[in-house]
Parts: C-alpha cells; structure tokens; sequence
C-alpha cells in the first residue's frame, strides 16, 4: 500500500476495551511495531488499547493454514506495537467489524487468530421497538473461546505483588497467559499502568495479564487487569474467561465433574460479560461490541508512522 493513499479506519470498543481496526484484505500493509504504537497512541494517534488488522487469511503467512476454516485473519497488536495470540474483546470487535462493512451475514463465523480458529456468532438485530437500548438493539456477539489450561506442579500457582502486598495466584492459560489473583478489595492493585510483579518470571517468560478479583455474589465476581503491552485496559475478554474458570475452581465447580455449564457474571470497569465454561471444557463469552466511527489518515502522518514512527 502506497503510503500516499489515505488510509481508511474505524474504531470500536468491546466493553471499553478500545481498538483501532484497519481492514487491509490483500495485506498489503506492512504495520511496523512503531507505527501499531503510533495509531494507539490517545494525544499523536487515533487511540486505542490494541489495532486489529483485518486481514484475508489466504494473504497472511501466519494465517494460511487456517483459511479452509475461516476466510479472516485477527492480527492483533497491542497498544505498543507487540503481538498477541488472543484478545477476546478483539474478536467480538473484529466480527461487529465484519458485519457492519457486509462481509458477513449475521449468525455463525469463523475467525482465525493466532491462538487458533475462534467460532463467533452475532446475534440477529432487535426490532426498533426494542426496549434494551442501542447495545441491546445492536445484538450481543458470543465467542468460542477454546479450552482454559491449567498447569500442574510447580507452574500451577504463582504470586503477583502490587506495592508491599502480594497474594498467592492462580496460572491459567486462555492462548495467551494470565495470573488470577483474588483480592479483598480492587483498590489494593494500584493504577495498574505498571506491570505487577509475577513470581517466579521463568513461569511467563514472554510476559503475562494479571488479574485481580473480588467476589459480587453466587457466582458473581469483579476484575481489573493490566495487559501486557498496554497497562491497566477497561476490560480483557480472555482475562474474564481465565477469572471464571479459576472462581469456578476456587468454588469447587468443574463443569466437567457436574455435567452441565457453568456460568459465571463478570463485571470489568468497562461493562459486564457472560462467562460459561461447557462439560467438555470449552468457554465460551458473551458481551457487546460498538463500532464507534470511521475515518482516514492522513498521507504525511501514515508515511511518519510507517517509516520511522515519527509523525
């Protein structure tokens, strides 16, 4: 892509966690560490806690193997440039930016990510009449999140340190790692803008969310988390589903064990998010998505940030 073209973008949030979302099909931008940082950036840039590139998966190399599967590729970035394998919010954002550019028809879909095929489905939209209000209106998007993964042994459980406070927490992997830390009050976290401290280091080597919990009611919890690569975000969809299924362990519920779903409440700063892990192990996650707006850059400020990352 010529960087005298404009080039077109939206942007949308998922509970608050907001993103920047450039659709480039063939892949014919080149997205440079700077450049991701530069978009994010909330004074020089557009703004946003990540950038979700929509990509053909037959145009990207990392993709191609998935694209029987599913015909688009979420190569999401972090605020600071860095790659991710998942972002759970990302995807309802990414298949809400599907829908409204007429890509795909309301219903069933497949997304490939890093961490693998994640199957979507958008709710049909309400009629005008509808009394829950726009979000409502719009339809929730549920997503197939995969399998949670719990290490055993000494990788099991770790401990996370905010100030001089530390609390024992538990290592849970949804494609992309976190550390789940349940907590007398969300205060205690601090701003979250710096990352905590996670003992031993050895068991995330490449980074790691960390999540901190307290308790709303029966199956009812509240989280803040700071993200790798962005600091403290409004909301984390692969991070509500590590904290379900650690509440659930922490409550002794294994929807393996009983036979049916599990179904937890999990409020973010951002808004709220349905949980359910299935007997087979799977999770699955239901919330909103908002396409915000639309617009494109600027020739002079995409070439800065593509070239040096200075715009």
């Amino acid at each position: 892509m010529s960087t005298a073209e404009r080039l077109p973008f939206l942007k949308g949030h998922g509970t608050e966690n907001d993103f920047v979302i450039v659709p480039d099909p063939d892949n014919r931008l080149e997205l440079s560490a700077a450049a991701v940082a530069r978009l994010c950036d909330r004074r020089a840039g557009i703004g946003g806690d990540g950038v979700l590139h929509v990509v053909r998966s037959a145009a990207h190399p990392e993709a191609r193997s998935m694209a029987a599967d599913a015909e688009w590729f979420m190569d999401y970035r972090n605020g600071d440039g860095s790659i991710a394998e998942m972002c759970g919010n990302g995807v309802r954002v990414f298949a809400r930016y599907l829908r409204h550019a007429g890509l795909v028809d309301a219903g069933d879909l497949a997304i490939a990510t890093r961490a693998g095929v994640r199957r979507a489905h958008i709710a049909k939209a309400a009629p005008a009449s509808d009394p829950r209000g726009q979000e409502g209106a719009e339809g929730g998007i549920t997503v197939a999140m995969g399998r949670a993964l719990l290490p055993d042994g000494p990788d099991a459980e770790v401990t996370v340190s905010v100030g001089g406070l530390s609390w024992p927490a538990r290592n849970v992997n949804m494609g992309n790692p976190h550390a789940v830390a349940f907590v007398g009050d969300l205060a205690d976290a601090g701003n979250l803008f710096t990352a905590p401290d996670v003992r031993p280091a050895s068991v995330y080597p490449d980074g790691v969310n960390v999540e901190f919990v307290v308790d709303r009611g029966p199956r009812h919890v509240a989280m803040r988390v700071h993200e790798r690569g962005a600091g403290e975000t409004r909301s984390c969809g692969t991070g509500a589903c590590a904290v379900m299924v650690a509440a659930a362990r922490r409550d002794g519920l294994d929807p393996a064990v009983l036979g049916h779903p599990v179904t937890y409440t999990v409020d973010v700063p951002g808004g709220r998010l349905t949980i359910a892990e299935l007997p087979d192990g799977s999770v699955e996650m239901t919330g909103p998505a908002v396409i915000v707006g639309e617009g494109t850059l600027e020739p002079e400020w995409l070439r800065g940030a593509l070239e040096d990352g200075v715009a």
